[in-house]
């Protein structure tokens, strides 16, 4: 686990400097610098971008992770290379036909509940193209081991350039049309800088030969579209929803800031998962199962920790937090709470998801993903008028459940592995009683002193139960190691 920890390290404090950032954008500067309207569009078009994607890299990013460690020779690893780079384009281009001859057709779709989307209907797929390619550069840089200034770009980057891009509109040196094509640079930017950055790592020397296990490497990246459209469906769906079924697009915004606030929880798994995805490849593929096994409960445990003391500091300090942002923002009380038990779930599985996309079963596990995606949007589609924004989280609560469960079990019959033990228990007994002792009981100060004081108290005995417990080996020794404890 020694280089899993310190890129996971290195990627964790960038990832919370780049959520930091987000916070700050998400919650103060989009909902007081744009009109609810716009930051509306802004996540409408950002999830449409998300949710095409997965087609855009056609899977690429995830063949690379699992193939690259299997080619020796130089010719082999060009040639894989080659094709990983051309691929994209099978589905880009005749995408892009499809959208120049379909535009009013698109558009019409598109905005039939909020005119405001059919100027920036082109602008999806820039965005969907740019991130595409972004991922597919970034997994070039993560199996030579290399993620930390992947992660830099994938998550402070287009955060920093957004936040002076929104003071520009509040300065009045950009107007809103301006400050959303600002936006789609950046995006563009971004990609070119992650492709000079992998082509430092490894140059590409352009190879047209086929390999030798050509069929099984597209037949896999064909099936990893699938994935990861259900990954993004069940991350986005709810928001493009959102957009496309209630009038005012204003609650697509309002739903992202709670959202956002949720999300928070799944950064360790974030930051851990770019170097435990080619871990597990390679394990997988030397078919090292008590390597693997040692991965999936450690990873399990160190997240379940890390994510579980970001749950409480979540639903301990929500009202606070409510109380310091815009009055019509804080309707997404149930939002945030029912999503971050889904994310807390979804943390504890370690490196499940890398396990079941890299072994011979993923063609199964797909199966079940296209079922759920399917449920997640039937499920908002029949909560979504009912209910509105809380229909939506609890449709996406119960698809996220389901699938992760479906996980467990999966990865339980074929690999007689299981993430949870005893520690597992306990962090869980301690998140109950912390949470129960703490929810009703409030310094009475400023809302945001009370963050600080009651944040920085729960932490105190959040650690000292945690090293006490010996809940986690890893999490113990790093302990050890920066308080300098024997």
């Amino acid at each position: 686990m020694g280089i899993v920890l310190n890129q996971s390290f290195k990627n964790t404090v960038t990832t919370y400097f780049g959520f930091g950032l987000g916070a700050i954008n998400t919650l103060f500067l989009y909902t007081n610098f744009l009109s609810d309207q716009y930051y509306g569009l802004v996540a409408f078009l950002l999830s449409a971008a998300n949710i095409m994607t997965p087609f855009m890299a056609f899977g690429v990013h995830n063949a690379i992770v699992k193939f690259y460690s299997t080619f020796k020779t130089k010719n082999s690893i060009n040639s894989f290379l080659t094709l990983m780079l051309f691929l994209p384009l099978l589905f880009i281009i005749p995408a892009a036909f499809i959208g120049y001859f379909a535009y009013d057709t698109i558009v019409l779709w598109l905005s039939n509940e909020n005119k405001i989307v059919e100027n920036y209907v082109w602008y999806i797929f820039i965005l969907a193209v740019s991130m595409a390619y972004f991922e597919i550069f970034f997994a070039w840089t993560k199996v030579h081991m290399q993620t930390v200034f992947g992660n830099l770009m994938k998550e402070v980057f287009h955060r920093v350039c957004i936040m002076l891009l929104l003071f520009g509109v509040y300065l009045e040196w950009l107007t809103v049309n301006q400050f959303i094509t600002g936006l789609v640079g950046v995006y563009v930017l971004r990609i070119v800088i992650m492709k000079l950055y992998a082509y430092s790592i490894r140059f590409p020397k352009l190879k047209f030969q086929k390999l030798e296990n050509q069929f099984s490497i597209l037949k896999y990246a064909g099936l990893m579209i699938i994935a990861g459209s259900i990954a993004m469906l069940i991350l986005d769906i709810d928001k493009f929803m959102i957009g496309l079924m209630l009038p005012d697009i204003e609650q697509v915004a309002y739903y992202s800031v709670a959202i956002f606030i949720a999300t928070v929880i799944a950064v360790p798994q974030r930051a851990m998962h770019q170097i435990m995805l080619p871990l597990t490849a390679k394990f997988l593929n030397e078919n090292d199962k008590v390597a693997l096994e040692d991965l999936y409960k450690r990873s399990s445990m160190t997240l379940l920790v890390i994510s579980g003391f970001i749950f409480l500091l979540i639903i301990l300090n929500i009202n606070q937090l409510y109380e310091i942002l815009p009055e019509k923002f804080t309707g997404g009380l149930f939002v945030v709470l029912i999503v971050s038990l889904a994310k807390l779930y979804d943390n504890s599985l370690g490196n499940n998801n890398a396990i079941l996309f890299n072994s011979d079963y993923y063609r199964m596990v797909l199966f079940f993903g296209v079922l759920l995606a399917i449920m997640a949007i039937v499920l908002n589609a029949i909560f979504i008028p009912i209910y509105g924004i809380e229909g939506s989280a609890f449709a996406t609560f119960l698809a996220v459940f389901i699938y992760n469960t479906i996980k467990i079990i999966f990865v339980k019959r074929k690999f007689n592995m299981m993430p949870f033990s005893m520690g597992s228990v306990k962090i869980v007994l301690v998140l109950i009683v912390l949470a129960s002792g703490f929810y009703f009981w409030d310094f009475l100060f400023h809302p945001i002193l009370n963050i600080i004081l009651k944040s920085g108290l729960l932490g105190l005995i959040y650690i000292v139960l945690i090293y006490k417990l010996n809940i986690s080996e890893d999490i113990s020794n790093q302990m050890k190691k920066y308080l300098r404890l024997k």
